[in-house]
């Protein structure tokens, strides 16, 4: 479950052995297609098997929103077999709350009687926990054998407040940026010769405390845009990608900053590189807030929450860094430490681009 303050999203993962017992399709010949060939009927077949409440007569809507063929394997024997994933969205009666309600399931256990549905909570924004291990049991749904009914599951949950969920936001996007080599790595590549005149078709001198503040000013200032851009459009779900490619995309990035630290590419035009290249990493960035099923409102907050705490790790960064490249660029050595340090980072493009194409 991912619960947030205007819906609960549950993502439901069917074993499909158990699933063709319950409900009655032969599933097992061409599991890989279920989904193709079956889809319309098991989105019907699980809304009959699936209701939320807070009080009986006031049923929660419920949508399936998608589902997939998936592989697991049994946690006994570690034998391997096809399961159906489905995402579904529980949308609370008005003044109902997602912190105290009844998940009533029945899904397969109706007819296969030792069947059990072992539920987690995944994230709560309100308690400002997020991508919990999904591994860890919250409650089980099966039958009672001693009144032979399934009863629902209560879920109550801790008071918990926008502030906490915002807060954790901010961390979240803090955290990204620290644990995020690949963006760090393209920014600093590009920030490199920032403090540099071209002479020529090469790297000059140091160009001045103004000028090379203004030239690091305006490629951080780009790729905030840039990246600020892409993650409002992506996590609202407005544009759509696929993380394989943006990935590849993001190393790329890092070796045309990598090689244009060692040799002037684009002279001058490092802010619209910034820019452009910013769109592809904010890409990336809309990823960790999207799937956390957010509804629209906290959604809105999150993403600016989730910015603020890039941008603030990155200023930290860029404070830490951007000194020592300046009083680095007055020196004769700089010129070595540039190459080398625009090398290193190429090196480790050209090894992510070929790790993640594969």
């Amino acid at each position: 479950m991912d619960i947030d303050p205007g819906r609960v999203t549950i993502e439901i993962q069917l074993p499909v052995p158990e699933l063709e017992l319950a409900w009655g399709h032969a599933l097992s010949k061409d599991p890989a297609t279920i989904v193709d060939r079956l889809g319309s009927q098991l989105k019907d077949y699980l809304l009959q098997h699936i209701h939320a409440y807070g009080e009986k007569e006031h049923p929660w809507g419920i949508t399936i929103t998608s589902m997939k063929m998936d592989k697991g394997a049994y946690a006994d024997s570690n034998i391997p077999y096809w399961e159906v994933d489905a995402t579904a969205v529980l949308t609370p009666y008005p003044h109902d709350n997602t912190r105290d309600f009844f998940l009533a399931y029945d899904v397969i256990m109706h007819e296969v009687i030792n069947h059990i549905a072992l539920v987690s909570i995944r994230s709560d924004w309100e308690q400002g926990s997020r991508e919990v291990d999904s591994t860890m049991g919250f409650s089980a749904i099966s039958w009672n054998l001693h009144d032979g009914r399934i009863p629902p599951l209560h879920v109550t949950l801790q008071k918990g407040s926008w502030g906490k969920g915002l807060l954790s936001m901010a961390q979240l996007g803090m955290h990204h940026i620290a644990e995020g080599t690949d963006h760090l790595l393209f920014l600093l590549a590009l920030l490199l010769p920032a403090p540099l005149m071209v002479n020529g078709k090469k790297w000059g001198t140091y160009k001045g405390i103004r000028s090379s503040s203004a030239s690091l000013l305006k490629i951080v200032t780009a790729f905030t845009i840039g990246h600020s851009i892409t993650l409002l459009l992506g996590a609202l779900g407005w544009i759509h990608f696929s993380s394989g490619p943006i990935e590849v995309l993001i190393a790329v990035s890092i070796l045309v900053s990598a090689i244009h630290a060692i040799y002037p590419l684009f002279p001058g035009k490092e802010m619209l590189v910034a820019g452009s290249f910013g769109l592809i990493h904010g890409m990336a960035f809309a990823a960790a807030i999207a799937r956390l099923h957010l509804s629209t409102g906290p959604m809105v907050l999150s993403i600016f929450a989730f910015n603020i705490g890039i941008e603030c790790m990155q200023l930290l960064v860029v404070i830490i860094t951007v000194p020592w490249l300046i009083l680095l660029s007055k020196t004769p050595s700089y010129r070595w430490f540039r190459i080398a340090a625009g090398s290193l980072a190429g090196i480790a493009a050209v090894v992510w681009i070929v790790e993640r194409s594969a």
